[in-house]
């Protein structure tokens, strides 16, 4: 199968990349002209220049890969994406203007792949099912279902959210969705900042009401991702996760037990000092030009508790998750000791 993975250069882009070489794929990897290759080594790489911003750019792009190949790709998958932006235009303009550009220009050079797979987020529900209702096997809060009405309420939910909903209405376009919760492991930068933290024996955590969290190992979402390529039913959305619930400390206790540190300093902070420090934070980004960790976006991801997902439409498609958190964080933290980032 010719494939054509987009954000290949990035954390989970590198490792769809590396997957698909691995079941024996024709692999092609489109990046900026400002991408690094680092992490895209293997010569069996075919790579392609694609500037989704622009559409008489990418048209042309196109053009000069369909004099070579005028049948295109099998499949395409959309990892490309922004997780950060000074402010809502640039989520938009990204997931969800990128993501129609490439569309776009995909049918206007005759090129429709057969599937095309769209990575999304479990942050399209925004802050749904937040109601504390403990249930009697130690869960605080009901599950997302995919039935459930997304709500976002940070602006990369709500583009990412338009991404598919565009997508679901391209009626030409056979494609499916996956909305992986948090996701961590081996080049992974957000979450290794905590465990950069952890080293230095200092431990954040936010709010003081019960919080659930899901994650997903970065192998796993990929492994999900192929799954629903060859079984997922066209325009349907599916929750990613290894299928179980933490707490808050316990990734931080497994970050700790793999590096072997003691007295940790944990501080736990209230919401109302996080939505002053974001708002304030906010108001520096849009001064100066330059994002920051902390801002009303990110406030609205930290302050929620209940992040359950119902992964069993995946299952049954065959999904099983490999890694729980304890085997993910072990071979993460071993990743980032071998390559100096701790």
């Amino acid at each position: 199968m010719r494939l054509l993975v987009t954000g290949a250069s990035g954390f989970i882009g590198s490792f769809i990349v590396e997957k698909s070489l691995e079941l024996g794929h024709e692999v092609w990897a489109a990046l900026r002209s400002t991408s690094s290759r680092k992490y895209l080594q293997d010569k069996r790489i075919h790579f392609i220049e694609l500037n989704l911003d622009c559409p008489e750019q990418l048209q042309l792009q196109l053009e000069r890969f369909t004099s070579l190949y005028p049948k295109g790709w099998d499949a395409v998958i959309h990892a490309a994406g922004a997780t950060k932006g000074k402010n809502q235009n640039d989520f938009f303009r990204t997931n969800f203007q990128g993501t129609q550009n490439l569309v776009e220009a995909l049918r206007a050079a005759s090129i429709l792949p057969q599937r095309f797979v769209f990575l999304s987020s479990l942050s399209v529900l925004g802050d749904v099912k937040q109601t504390f209702l403990p249930d009697n096997n130690g869960h605080y809060y009901a599950p997302f279902l995919d039935s459930d009405e997304a709500q976002p309420n940070t602006a990369y939910g709500k583009s990412k959210l338009a991404a598919e909903n565009y997508l679901k209405a391209q009626h030409d376009l056979n494609s499916v969705i996956l909305r992986p919760t948090g996701v961590y492991g081996p080049r992974e930068k957000d979450y290794f900042l905590m465990a950069k933290s952890i080293k230095h024996h200092v431990d954040f955590s936010i709010g003081y009401k019960p919080q659930e969290i899901t994650f997903v190992y970065v192998k796993d979402l990929v492994s999900a991702l192929f799954i629903a390529l060859e079984r997922g039913e066209r325009a349907q959305a599916y929750f990613v996760s290894d299928g179980n619930t933490y707490s808050a400390q316990d990734f931080s206790i497994l970050i700790q037990q793999e590096m072997n540190l003691h007295g940790v300093f944990h501080i736990k902070a209230p919401l109302w000092l996080l939505k002053i420090i974001c708002n304030i934070s906010t108001v520096v980004t849009k001064v100066t030009g330059n994002m920051t960790a902390l801002n009303n976006d990110k406030y609205n991801i930290l302050k929620q508790r209940n992040w359950r997902c119902d992964i069993s439409p995946l299952e049954k498609l065959g999904y099983r998750a490999q890694y729980d958190l304890k085997k993910g964080v072990q071979e993460t933290i071993a990743w980032y000791k071998k390559e100096k980032w701790l």
